[in-house]
């Protein structure tokens, strides 16, 4: 008898699909890999005070410039070795100028990857900064790639697909 029951979200260990392409349209995939913890999508906005002679009840709040945390891929896996190429073309070849557009896709907790994703995060510019291996260990069952923090000058949000 088949359990047309959703799966319980414990038991979904990839929740995040990130896709890296070589365009800003997103059709020259680069790399695509599912991680389980996805941080940092965080912007701010230096603010800049003004005072001006006879407002004597407060100063002028102005808009400053945007700055981006770095986002941190952690504990995935990916269909193509390229992360670490891309991450060594960066350093030790001098390759600075090599950088990508990144799509991050959360998916429904109970459905996994086989509905749509529900929110789109498409980061712009985007460089690693950091690449880390998982500890090397006979009795560990870790993924290949532990931890992945990538710079970035910006991100827009594109919601919809499955509720």
């Amino acid at each position: 008898m088949a359990d047309s029951a959703p799966v319980p979200a414990e038991f979904i260990p990839f929740r995040f699909r990130v896709a890296l392409f070589a365009d800003e349209g997103g059709s020259q995939l680069v790399c695509r890999g599912a991680f389980s913890e996805v941080s940092g999508l965080e912007a701010s906005v230096a603010v800049k005070n003004l005072k001006e002679g006879g407002r004597n009840w407060g100063e002028v709040q102005l808009s400053g410039p945007t700055t981006f945390s770095p986002v941190v891929l952690k504990r995935g896996f990916t269909e193509v070795g390229d992360l670490w190429k891309w991450f060594d073309a960066m350093n030790r070849q001098a390759n600075y100028a090599l950088r990508y557009t990144g799509l991050i896709e959360v998916f429904h907790p109970s459905r996994a990857f086989t509905d749509g994703p529900t929110v789109k995060w498409w980061l712009h510019q985007v460089l690693p900064v950091k690449f880390k291996g998982p500890d090397l260990s006979a009795t560990a069952s870790q993924v290949a790639i532990e931890e992945l923090h990538l710079a970035h000058e910006g991100f827009t949000l594109e919601a919809g697909g499955a509720p």
